[in-house]
């Protein structure tokens, strides 16, 4: 009678599954090669079935993997959220917060909020990580990150919002603030201006392109950047204006704001966070130390809602 499967067996299989290739796989694993695949196959001949294709260039898993493959990762992700559930501190004396963020966040919301959380609950360690939406969303799901600070929706299935505030962006120069506000500037009119916007890659770079596009404006991006930082610092130095969050700009005196006419449509910043999985006391504490950050700030509500990435 073959052997139960144990723990090993599904990392062992996932981590093949993953490499499409039993050397690399077994490299990752500090396994000997023969090792692993006699490790796999004992799997096989414990659920009586075959779990891998081994036949092409690159090993698949079979029909049959690919299921049992879906359940041994939610199997491993439970298992690891019931490791954290019964380590969890309730004193907060320590504890592990893992937190994913959108780019822009990085430039006005993430250094408060670590001083914040530091401050306050200094045992706890926090792991940040800054990337695109869609990587928060799937991290969250697979249960690589607690928490992530995006935009609400659409969200996949099992993905949770939690709305913070508005933000709202804005047309930038350089230059202290003025004694008296500009008038809104058309937004025509930026078709003769230079501008300066960050990548593709950022979430708010589609939604500033969403907007010249609903009204037909064709603006002269001559730089584009993949930092908020590289950005303020060419816009401070030169003749280039540029979109940002509210936020932002305000954090930099020498930044001016121009209103745009229409304005920018808002976006709601979020909480994002997976259905169902547990809040440890780490989690729970750093929720209430957001809105409390949110609150102290002054930053708009939507319903629960205010500036972002």
């Amino acid at each position: 009678m073959a052997a139960a499967p144990e723990l090993r067996h599904l990392r062992y299989l996932l981590a093949v599954a993953e490499h499409g290739n039993f050397t690399r796989a077994a490299e990752d694993l500090h396994l000997s090669q023969p090792t692993l695949s006699q490790q796999v196959r004992q799997l096989e001949r414990a659920l009586g079935v075959q779990l891998l294709d081994r036949t092409g260039r690159t090993v698949r898993l079979t029909d049959a993997g690919a299921v049992y493959a879906e359940h041994a990762r939610r199997a491993l992700r439970d298992l690891a959220a019931a490791e954290r559930a019964v380590h969890d501190v309730q004193d907060l004396s320590s504890g592990h917060l893992r937190l994913g963020f959108t780019p822009t966040f990085a430039a006005y919301l993430v250094g408060p909020l670590t001083a914040a959380l530091h401050a306050r609950h200094p045992g706890i360690a926090l792991t940040l990580t800054e990337t695109p939406q869609d990587r928060i969303e799937g991290a969250l799901l697979a249960d690589e990150l607690d928490l992530g600070i995006a935009f609400t929706g659409p969200h996949p299935a099992g993905v949770a919002a939690e709305a913070l505030f508005t933000e709202t962006l804005g047309l930038v120069t350089a230059g202290p603030d003025a004694a008296t506000a500009p008038a809104p500037l058309p937004v025509r009119a930026l078709e003769d201006r230079q501008l300066a916007l960050l990548s593709a890659d950022f979430a708010t770079r589609t939604h500033i392109d969403a907007y010249f596009a609903a009204h037909r404006v064709t603006p002269r991006v001559v730089v584009e950047a993949n930092s908020v930082q590289a950005l303020t610092e060419i816009v401070r130095r030169g003749p280039l204006a540029t979109v940002l969050p509210d936020a932002i700009t305000h954090d930099h005196p020498h930044l001016t704001p121009i209103p745009l006419d229409p304005p920018l449509p808002c976006r709601t910043v979020a909480l994002l966070h997976r259905q169902g999985a547990y809040r440890t006391a780490a989690t729970r504490a750093f929720v209430r130390l957001v809105h409390d950050l949110v609150r102290e700030r002054g930053y708009r509500g939507a319903g629960a809602a205010g500036p972002g990435g």
